[in-house]
């Protein structure tokens, strides 16, 4: 597989990330970002990650701080035809390393996206609660955490 590099997104990504989300849109596991608007108030307000393999977009990996202290790994897309290339274990390796001086960062899936839950956990995260309707799509999402 070609090499896999992270690219911070901007404004003019916009329409590649909004793509991306939308790939996934249908999903029940996944709650994505349909609109420009909030596709853009994500790349403005936290910090988003094209994920390119060679020059092609591939996924993205997004974080939010909600304090010096606390990260959330606010969402992880990655396009259908790159998945199972284990792209996503290093999306969150490198989120993480980002975050290394973070004392706690969680994350929130959908109970049912078993492979997920499994990376996350794989990493060190426990599972924390169990939020039902969290996005106000009427599915339940299990709150994930790891503390330094």
């Amino acid at each position: 597989m070609e090499k896999i590099s992270f690219h911070r997104a901007t404004i003019k990504d916009l329409d590649a990330f909004l793509a991306l989300e939308k790939s996934v849109a249908r999903l029940k596991t996944y709650s994505a970002i349909t609109n420009k608007n909030e596709a853009r108030k994500e790349i403005e307000k936290n910090v988003v990650y094209l994920i390119k393999v060679g020059d092609k977009v591939a996924g993205s990996a997004m974080y939010e701080m909600k304090s010096k202290n606390c990260a959330y790994l606010s969402g992880l897309v990655i396009a259908p035809r790159f998945r199972g290339k284990g792209i996503a274990r290093k999306a969150i390796a490198y989120r993480l390393n980002k975050l290394k001086k973070v004392k706690r960062i969680e994350v929130v899936t959908h109970p049912r996206n078993s492979p997920i839950i499994k990376l996350y956990l794989s990493f060190g995260f426990i599972i924390e609660s169990w939020k039902n309707n969290y996005y106000g799509d009427g599915e339940p999402r299990l709150m994930l955490s790891l503390t330094k």
